[in-house]
């Protein structure tokens, strides 16, 4: 039984293929590697070269897997469906040309949503009808997803979207076909939303298809609900902490894991704001060194 650690290109600040304050793809690649690592998410369509022959390349040049990726829209937009659409089937073929298996769904953030994150009891709801058809959407990319491709497509849990909170999580896995609609657990978004992590792994483990490792910091997180701080400003006072450093208990993370004979890629991400004073590199490598000290190889 083998259970593999990755980082995504999120480690290092990209969120957005655009976003001008992106580092070079092949820095992150090499930074990757330099950290130690063996394996790499996509990052969103479109940061790396959508060209298989480029990017296969310069994953061997630094002995890289591809793990998966992401596709971060929003689903709760209907007005975008046509871009959900198209990040849907470029981010399916580039994963399948490279032989990853991992497809995951984020809805992206809510401007209705953001103000607020990891308060549950105040979070703005979908009325039926909305619920249904954002409901649908995502079942359509899932299904295109695993009948199309071939690939594992899982839910993610993000904070400051309506896919956010435990209950909506849960709905939405009791709607949606298992077949085509696994999990991608995040650790640490699922602290922030107010929830806990480990009772969750231990009910849905089953359905836990890939794992993305990310930490909370009790104090930061204690002081935004308290001050009511939107997730933006939650994510500029650093919310998000090395592994090891908040309120996940990642020793007990690793035995659910080995207890439900999980295999595959753990991804850490270790989401970073760019115009901070921040060394990805280091958050990398420290992050990689905590998870081996606690039993992951």
């Amino acid at each position: 039984m083998t259970i593999r650690i990755g980082n995504a290109p999120c480690s290092w600040g990209v969120e957005f293929a655009d976003d001008p304050r992106n580092p070079a793809w092949r820095s992150v690649l090499k930074d990757c590697a330099d950290a130690g690592y063996k394996g790499i998410e996509l990052g969103p369509v479109g940061y790396m070269p959508e060209d298989p022959a480029i990017l296969a390349d310069a994953l061997a040049e630094h002995d890289l897997e591809l793990i998966g990726g992401v596709v971060f829209r929003a689903y709760h937009d209907p007005a975008m469906w046509d871009d959900v659409l198209d990040a849907t089937h470029r981010t399916a073929k580039a994963l399948k040309a490279h032989g990853a298996q991992h497809l995951v769904l984020i809805d992206s953030i809510s401007e209705r949503r953001a103000p607020t994150a990891g308060r549950a009891s105040e979070a703005e709801q979908m009325d039926k009808a909305e619920w249904t058809a954002y409901r649908d959407r995502i079942a359509e990319t899932a299904r295109i997803g695993a009948e199309e491709y071939g690939l594992t497509v899982g839910i993610h849990a993000h904070a400051a979207g309506f896919m956010d909170f435990e209950p909506e999580l849960e709905r939405l896995l009791n709607e949606v076909d298992e077949k085509i609609l696994k999990i991608c657990f995040d650790t640490g978004h699922h602290s922030y939303a107010g929830f806990d992590p480990v009772a969750f792994m231990k009910r849905y483990v089953d359905r836990i298809s890939y794992m993305h490792f990310k930490d909370i910091d009790p104090k930061v997180k204690a002081d935004v609900i308290a001050n009511r701080t939107g997730f933006y400003d939650a994510c500029g006072q650093g919310i998000f902490c090395n592994l090891g450093d908040g309120d996940v208990d990642f020793p007990t993370v690793r035995q659910i894991l080995l207890d439900a004979g999980f295999e595959g890629w753990c991804t850490v991400e270790q989401d970073c704001d760019p115009t901070l004073d921040v060394s990805p590199i280091d958050d990398a490598r420290a992050n990689r060194e905590y998870l081996e000290s606690i039993g992951f190889n």
